[in-house]
């Protein structure tokens, strides 16, 4: 049942001809309301696709809403609170790109979405934890510098017969960097009968003893067609709220329940309710980068067909 705010948030959103996209890592009472719930790939595919509003409210980090400005740069974004930034998107600037290219200048830049503007701008493709072994084998380049996440190189290396070079830096995403070895033996001996899940951002360690290693969206695709009753998510925890609403007939444990991505949930109805009303903060790119980086961004949605 829906609260007397959510109401209002929704009566809001259809007085501003609004939609309202949100991330699997919010909390339940804005999934509740958002007209769309997915991972990093399937808000860019949305992102893309609306036509007939006539604000976009992002419920999620701020690589994500500029991403979604690039793609509609005649709309208006929204983003609850301006202070939602992904660490791992700041670990990773124009200035390493371009040193990165000066000295493998033969080398395609495969960024990982999780990135600010001033970096795609400097890239050839994106792309997602949900599509970056088909990113990676759509280019035609035989090396490819990889940033900012040094985990998802590491597990997509394997995987292709490219050379995956990583720009210099320690990109990471700090909530998937909690997970360890003690945690995956635990969780076997807790619950023998589930299957553990883990995200690419995750040590690579990790990801060895896993039984999947997926993205939030490949994980609820999977959990939808197995036949499994039980598993262990090894990611943010919200995702478990999405599973438990869209798959309630199976049991979900969190690999961690400290799990928790502080910037994502920086966002409450409250703010999505004011921001709304005054419709702000409003996010943009400059126009420079923005056209620099919607070609990479376009390329990456192509590769994902």
């Amino acid at each position: 049942m829906t609260t007397e705010l959510q109401e209002e948030i929704i009566k809001l959103k259809e007085e501003k001809n609004a939609i309202i996209l949100a991330h699997n890592y919010q909390p339940k009472e804005i999934q509740e309301i958002a007209d769309f719930l997915g991972d990093s790939l399937e808000l860019c595919i949305k992102a893309k696709e609306i036509e007939d509003k006539d604000v976009i409210v992002f419920c999620g980090v701020d690589f994500m809403a500029e991403t979604a400005y690039m793609l509609n740069p005649e709309k208006k974004v929204l983003i609850p609170d301006i202070a939602a930034e992904c660490p791992m998107a700041h670990m990773l600037t124009g200035e390493q790109v371009r040193a990165a290219k000066e000295k493998y200048p033969d080398a395609a830049v495969c960024l990982y979405v999780n990135s600010l503007g001033e970096a795609k701008a400097e890239s050839d493709i994106l792309c997602t934890s949900g599509n970056v072994l088909k990113v990676v084998e759509s280019i035609e380049e035989d090396t490819i510098l990889f940033g900012p996440d040094t985990n998802l190189g590491k597990f997509v290396e394997p995987h292709t017969d490219k050379k995956i070079i990583p720009i210099p830096g320690d990109g990471h995403c700090y909530v998937h960097k909690l997970f360890h070895i003690e945690d995956i033996e635990d969780a076997r001996a807790k619950h023998p009968n589930a299957e553990i899940i883990i995200h690419p951002e995750s040590n690579k360690e990790v990801q060895d003893l896993a039984d999947y290693v997926l993205s939030t969206g490949g994980m609820l695709s999977h959990i939808k067609n197995s036949d499994k009753k039980e598993f262990v998510i090894g990611t943010e925890v919200d995702l478990i709220t999405r599973l438990k609403a869209e798959i309630p007939d199976k049991t979900y444990y969190p690999l961690l329940e400290g799990a928790i991505c502080g910037t994502m949930k920086l966002h409450t109805l409250e703010k999505l309710r004011d921001c709304l009303v005054n419709e702000e903060p409003v996010v943009t790119v400059p126009q420079d980068i923005a056209e620099k980086s919607i070609n990479a961004v376009e390329r990456m949605l192509e590769a994902s067909k």
